[in-house]
């Protein structure tokens, strides 16, 4: 009898552990392999909850143009998070928005290296810009 209901106790146990990553918590991030500014990003992105795994690649410019990022929104890394691209140094906040809301977007841009962004060092200058990865017109999705 005992057995049996260890046997039972065993079978409600939750089938994944709870420490298991929340997968819109859990990123992929692509650089070039000589950059640290992109690593200084992904320890910013694991400070604030994500499990982030960094890939460096010398094929950035492909895996750009394979999550559909236009020249004109490219930054410094990919991140591929929850089906959606994260494009260079986004602030957390915007991101936790975007996994939030799920817009029917490809995914938010910073675009470039701004001063000041996260992991990136110096003074942020103004807000910054975060535009939507969409077909058609560009459009600001967040401003920081």
């Amino acid at each position: 009898m005992l057995r049996l209901i260890a046997l039972l106790g065993l079978l409600m146990l939750p089938l994944s552990p709870a420490h298991a990553a929340d997968p819109a918590k859990t990123a992929t991030l692509y650089k070039n392999p000589q950059c640290g500014c992109c690593e200084a990003y992904a320890d910013y992105l694991r400070e604030n909850g994500y499990e982030v795994t960094v890939v460096p690649t010398h094929d950035l410019q492909l895996i750009k143009q394979e999550q559909g990022v236009p020249e004109h929104f490219e930054g410094c890394h990919t991140t591929l998070i929850d089906n959606y691209v994260v494009e260079g140094h986004v602030p957390v906040k915007t991101l936790n928005r975007l996994l939030t809301e799920r817009p029917a977007i490809k995914g938010i841009s910073l675009p470039g290296m701004p001063m000041g962004s996260p992991g990136m060092n110096g003074q942020k200058a103004g807000p910054f810009q975060i535009y939507e990865i969409a077909e058609g017109a560009p459009k600001i999705y967040a401003v920081e």
